[in-house]
């Protein structure tokens, strides 16, 4: 549903698990949230893929949309994303092609070209273990492309393949990305483009004007569509919300440290003593962020909007309690005025 200010608003999930919890918790979590939010007004739910994070349980995204999908009815379900090059495209082709037959029209296919891991998970996951690189996304691309409408290159030697499910039910698909690259395929292509303002806001600018620059219209999209992935924790007030995401600044730190683990709560956050190193880092970070109350949450979903032009605004919450994170998605929806779904 659209917001107030215009846009419609979505929902990023990653499934985090936190401290004293399990995957299992983290993926009930989910299934919970999702109708919840669909009650809310939101347009979509969308999952990403992350692998070797103990505080991800999002690994497989089909699997995990195959289950939102079933305890939803309305709100469009996707991958946000899917990394291609950890996986075959024909596997890919009839997985979201088998969502697309179940769930028709409510399913999108978000397509990222980062491994979403460290360079040696992304060897264990990949076909060909001679290689992490993403040589092959062109062509990876084609074959999923081919997969669903049967349009292939003369010569091609898989257009004897036909995937099913997959031809004939194609998803809605988009491009991810956190870079120039992702931007340019998606305008050459004429794909809706996601970019993850969440954690590389000092980009989105630049790569918002490639992506408009390039777009090139098709009978599918006679216009460029940009929606920004942006990390949101709202609370009763200000005060109150920057105590729910403390946790995220410190699992972002051991993050990029290289000591990636489980959601810490608000207490274990607190008593963390930053280096100023890690004070610089989350620095850097604070740009991207909206955490406040439901007023101040609003005014940065406006200003973002505004600043960039943006069509739609996906967002990512992240809190160590499930009942916060759920408030959070309910504080959002009533400030930025979405219209609730009775039913």
């Amino acid at each position: 549903m659209t917001a107030s200010f215009g846009i419609p608003l979505s929902v990023l999930d990653v499934a985090p698990v936190s401290e004293g919890g399990t995957a299992g918790d983290a993926l009930r979590n989910s299934l919970d949230l999702a109708p919840r939010v669909e009650r809310y007004g939101f347009t979509r739910y969308w999952v990403a893929e992350h692998h070797n994070m103990p505080g991800i349980a999002s690994s497989a995204p089909a699997v995990l949309l195959a289950h939102i999908a079933s305890v939803t009815s309305t709100i469009r379900v996707g991958s946000g994303g899917v990394m291609l090059p950890n996986h075959s495209s024909l596997v890919i082709a009839e997985q979201f092609g088998m969502l697309e037959a179940l769930h028709p029209g409510r399913v999108d296919l978000g397509l990222g070209r980062a491994p979403g891991t460290d360079q040696l998970t992304a060897r264990a996951l990949r076909r060909n273990r001679g290689s992490a690189h993403a040589d092959d996304f062109p062509e990876q691309l084609v074959e999923l492309f081919g997969y669903f409408n049967g349009k292939w290159p003369d010569g091609h030697p898989y257009a004897a393949i036909s995937a099913t499910p997959g031809m004939g039910d194609r998803p809605a698909i988009w491009m991810l990305g956190s870079s120039d690259y992702g931007a340019q395929v998606a305008g050459a292509l004429g794909l809706p483009y996601s970019f993850a303002h969440h954690f590389a806001g000092g980009n989105t600018m630049a790569a918002a004007r490639v992506y408009r620059e390039s777009f090139r219209a098709n009978a599918e999209m006679a216009r460029s569509y940009l929606m920004l992935g942006v990390s949101v924790v709202c609370g009763e007030t200000d005060e109150h919300a920057r105590w729910l995401a403390s946790p995220g600044a410190l699992s972002f730190v051991r993050l990029r440290g290289g000591r990636p683990g489980r959601f810490p709560s608000p207490e274990e956050a607190a008593a963390h003593q930053y280096s100023p190193s890690e004070r610089a880092l989350l620095d850097s970070r604070v740009g991207s962020q909206i955490v406040g109350s439901p007023a101040t949450v609003r005014g940065g979903l406006a200003e973002l909007a505004e600043r960039t032009g943006a069509d739609e605004i996906m967002i990512t919450t992240m809190t160590y309690a499930h009942a916060d994170r759920v408030r959070s998605y309910e504080l959002i929806a009533e400030a930025a005025g979405l219209t609730p779904r009775v039913g």
